[in-house]
């Protein structure tokens, strides 16, 4: 399938699905694309003679596109920036505490406990996979997905410090999470299995505090640039060129690309719109990178569904995956409770936030993206199948409930 083919099927069903959805189900648009596109592709997978013109197109779409490569190389970078460009730094500081040790320390706490249980039920299914890969599995399911919370927190009635809370950290947890899968990676990879606490370090300071430095650095170019001229076009122009360019740079640094966006959006969301933009500059900055957010978003949740069309599936695994879901929301509840314990003399938190942060951390395709970037040797198969039934309950079900409950827990 051609690349011509390839974006003009997406945009088209993306743009579809995203109809029928505001038109008739009226749900928020990525769950409600990715519910349509998940329902499409079980009904060409049970009914479907794998013959037809429908279900030969779906599958070859499905196939040609490398959602690895997709979202992590090249839809991320984009979707980070315009999250982060949105949000009010004042106030994230205010949040800075809890924000920094759920990115960090709840991450650590989540992979170690959703690794250790995994294992452990694979053992009562005769599964016979390595405590390291489990790890794996855990560092890659764990972070919240900033592209599903921030969608969905849109549309959820939550305190804006709770809001702050759970958007900065879906924005930060991802790179440290990556981090930590790199890490595990190189270490199962290795012959002996074994790894240096040194050398962890040494690639977490590389990749997470070199990402936070180089989006800084990128961020402050932009707003010299900015503030330089008064033309929205260039203006507009300079800002996708920090995305791509920066993302690209990030990379051949070995620096992490996520974590820089992330910076980067920040720094041009508030200082350069502060002092850099005139208000027509603001007006369709903001109207651009919206724009933006809304189409890649769409796409991203259309692939998600799609995914079910060439996923392995395997019974025993799957009711694994089934179990796994209580396993990640319980993990999720250990990691948030305990820095919230420790925090508590410090901070001030709302009321049942230990609730709404277990039932709003999501997960999304950063998940699936990671999972998919395993090796064949790595239990690949298992893993993506595993992660996939997270994934569609985390985005179906807490998405669709995150508002009900904090309605319930009269927010």
């Amino acid at each position: 399938m051609s690349t011509q083919e390839i974006i003009a099927i997406t945009i088209v069903l993306a743009a579809l699905f995203a109809y029928i959805n505001h038109r008739f189900i009226k749900w928020p648009p990525t769950i409600g694309i990715m519910a349509i596109s998940l329902i499409c592709s079980v009904l060409l997978v049970t009914l479907g003679n794998g013959k037809s013109l429908v279900s030969e197109k779906a599958v070859q779409l499905a196939l040609s596109v490398d959602f690895q490569d997709v979202l992590m190389n090249f839809m991320l970078s984009f979707l980070l920036f315009a999250g982060a460009i949105h949000i009010d730094s004042a106030k994230l500081k205010k949040e800075s505490v809890p924000v920094i040790v759920l990115a960090t320390v709840g991450i650590l706490i989540s992979t170690f406990l959703v690794g250790g249980i995994l294992w452990q039920i694979l053992v009562w299914f005769s599964i016979p996979i390595p405590f390291i890969y489990c790890l794996i599995f855990g560092s890659l399911i764990s972070p919240t997905d900033p592209i599903a919370v921030m969608g969905i927190l849109k549309r959820s009635k939550i305190p804006e410090s709770l809001e702050l809370k759970i958007a900065g950290e879906s924005l930060f947890n991802d790179g440290i999470a990556v981090v930590i899968f790199v890490s595990l990676v190189q270490i199962a990879r290795s012959s002996s299995g074994t790894f240096h606490l040194a050398d962890v370090g040494i690639l977490f300071l590389e990749e997470a505090m070199g990402g936070l430095v180089f989006g800084a650095i990128l961020g402050y170019i932009g707003y010299y640039a900015l503030k330089s001229i008064d033309d929205y076009n260039v203006e507009v122009l300079i800002t996708l060129a920090i995305v791509m360019g920066g993302y690209f740079i990030a990379g051949r640094l070995h620096v992490s690309g996520p974590l820089a966006m992330v910076v980067a959006g920040l720094i041009t969301g508030n200082k350069s719109k502060r002092d850099g933009m005139s208000d027509i500059t603001r007006d369709y900055l903001g109207k651009f990178w919206k724009m933006i957010d809304e189409i890649l978003n769409a796409v991203l949740f259309l692939f998600i569904g799609l995914e079910m069309l060439i996923i392995k599936t395997n019974i025993t695994v799957f009711l694994i995956g089934l179990i796994c879901i209580l396993v990640v929301l319980f993990s999720r509840w250990i990691s948030v409770l305990i820095p919230i314990f420790l925090l508590r003399f410090k901070v001030k938190f709302e009321k049942n936030v230990v609730s709404i942060l277990t039932w709003g951390g999501l997960r999304g395709g950063i998940s699936v993206a990671l999972a998919l970037s395993l090796g064949p040797d790595m239990y690949r198969d298992q893993f993506v199948l595993i992660t996939y039934i997270i994934v569609v309950f985390s985005i179906l079900v807490q998405g669709l409930t995150i508002g009900a409950l904090a309605k319930k827990l009269k927010y």
